[in-house]
């Protein structure tokens, strides 16, 4: 037998390689009027998403690419307005929707791409105007989308309520309605959606993809309104793929509160 050698250490096992996160891409060209509260709205996107998605903020229009797209679970149009793209890029994003990516969009990506069909489509309608800044209700409608599903039935909140040129109930599937009487100056009488989703079920122009929008956004007090966060996070985790949007089987778990 040998004697005297010494042990020879074991190597330890390496840890498997991490998995790279999902990336989201908030998108804020603005052609016209531009929010001040941008800059907060893109900080709300990057603390909902905190070790659930990366974030990458751009108002680079360069950024709609075939191959730059593919690196995204989901686009974010944050209070956009005008003509933020060329037919080239509006063209990639079209195959990026079409192939099965997301898109979120928030307040202002209704004023956005008028003269762009498929956008149109995506979005579900565009912005017509506004009375000032003041508190509304809110009837959710789907109770049980990811957006929503953590909301009370009747939604009380102050923002600037969008008014849009169509109504676009039959083209969208409709998630939250504004009540035109708990506020002075809205154009649309007693349906007035404001959250809404587009997939190939009500919208056959999206294709594999999916679209959320919300009227909400304009203020910067809304990226900090904990409410706001979650139907916020829950819009952007559907646009992107992390949730799931079927009946519930079991009551809606809340989202917890960002911190």
């Amino acid at each position: 037998m040998l004697t005297g050698l010494a042990a020879v250490p074991q190597a330890k096992p390496a840890d498997p390689p991490q998995a790279a996160l999902p990336r989201v891409l908030v998108f804020t060209r603005t052609m016209g009027f531009r929010h001040d509260s941008i800059p907060d709205g893109i900080e709300a996107v990057k603390r909902i998403g905190a070790g659930i998605y990366e974030v990458d903020a751009t108002e680079d229009p360069a950024a709609f690419s075939d191959e730059n797209l593919k690196r995204y679970a989901a686009v974010v149009f944050l209070s956009t307005t005008g003509e933020v793209l060329e037919a080239p890029q509006q063209a990639a994003f079209e195959r990026y929707i079409r192939d099965g990516g997301g898109f979120a969009g928030v307040h202002a990506a209704a004023d956005t791409a008028y003269q762009w069909p498929f956008y149109g489509a995506l979005v579900g309608a565009y912005f017509k105007g506004h009375p000032a800044i003041q508190p509304a209700e809110i009837d959710v409608e789907d109770r049980t989308h990811p957006s929503t599903r953590m909301l009370p039935d009747r939604w009380s909140r102050t923002d600037e309520w969008y008014t849009y040129r169509d109504n676009p109930r039959g083209r969208v599937h409709v998630l939250m309605t504004l009540d035109e009487q708990s506020y002075q100056g809205g154009g649309m009488g007693d349906d007035h959606p404001i959250a809404w989703t587009t997939t190939a079920r009500t919208t056959p122009e999206v294709g594999k993809g999916r679209g959320w929008y919300t009227g909400g956004g304009h203020t910067k007090a809304s990226f900090t309104e904990p409410l706001f966060e979650q139907h916020l996070r829950g819009g952007i985790f559907w646009a992107a793929g992390l949730v799931d949007s079927a009946e519930p089987t079991a009551p809606p778990t809340p989202v917890a509160p960002s911190p």
